[in-house]
C-alpha cells in the first residue's frame, strides 16, 4: 500500500494534503487526535504542557521518555526527522526542536533555545531557498548536557555528556564530552578533568 502511493504523485500529492496543508506544516486535527497518539512514544510521568505547538507527523518518530518535560511556548516538529528526547529531559519555555534531533537522559534546554537538525538549501542562487531541497544533518545532545538560554545548536552538530552551554552561545561545531563552552562561535573554556575530579581552564 504505502508503496502505491509513492509510486503515485496524485494520491501521494492527496495524501500529504490530508495530513497537512500544503503551506502550513502542521498536522491537521484528526491526525493529532487519531493518528499520532498510536504511532509516538510518551514515557511514564512526560508533561507536554498545553500551551506547546507539537506539530509531529506519523511519517518520522517522536519519542519522550520518563519524567521528560516540554514547558509553555515550545515548538517541536519532526517533519524532517526524529525528534528523540530521553527520560528527564527538560524543553524550556518557547524553545524550539526541529527533527532530527535527539537528546540524551537528563540533559536539557534553557528559555528560548533553538535546536535544529537541518538548514534550508541554498545551492542554486536562482531559486528562492524555500523551494530547494533540505540539508539535512542530524543533530545530537548527549546525556545530561544543559544548554543555556537563548543560544542557538546549528545542524549536523554533536555536542557530548555532562556539557555546560552558556547562554547565548551558537554552537557550529562538535563539543567533547565534559566540556564548558560559551560565545558565537562557541568555544570550549573549561574541561573537567576525571582524574583530579576538577574544572581546568583551556
Amino acid at each position: 500500500m504505502l508503496d502505491k502511493i509513492k509510486s503515485n504523485s496524485k494520491l501521494k500529492a492527496f495524501v500529504l494534503w490530508s495530513i497537512a496543508p500544503k503551506r502550513n506544516p502542521k498536522p491537521r486535527l484528526w491526525v493529532r487526535w487519531f493518528v499520532n497518539p498510536f504511532i509516538h512514544k510518551k514515557g511514564k510521568g512526560a508533561t507536554v504542557r498545553r500551551r506547546s505547538r507539537i506539530d509531529v507527523f506519523p511519517w518520522n518518530r517522536f519519542e519522550i521518555g520518563a519524567l521528560t518535560t516540554i514547558e509553555d511556548f515550545c515548538t517541536v516538529n519532526n517533519g524532517s526527522g526524529h525528534v528523540l528526547l530521553g527520560d528527564k529531559v527538560r524543553i524550556g519555555i518557547g524553545s524550539v526542536v526541529i527533527g532530527p534531533v535527539e537528546m540524551g537522559n537528563g540533559s536539557g534546554l534553557g528559555q528560548h533555545v533553538f535546536v535544529s537538525g537541518f538548514n534550508h538549501g541554498y545551492k542554486d542562487g536562482s531559486k528562492n531557498s524555500s523551494v530547494q531541497a533540505l540539508d539535512i544533518r542530524p543533530t545530537q545532545i548527549g546525556e545530561d548536557s544543559h544548554i543555556g538560554a537563548n543560544s542557538v545548536v546549528l545542524a549536523g552538530v554533536k555536542i557530548g555528556k555532562r556539557c555546560q552551554i552558556g547562554a547565548g552561545s551558537v554552537v557550529t561545531k562538535d563539543i567533547p564530552d565534559f566540556s564548558v563552552v560559551v560565545g558565537n562561535p562557541a568555544r570550549v573554556i573549561k574541561k573537567f578533568n576525571l582524574e583530579m575530579n576538577q574544572w581546568e581552564k583551556v
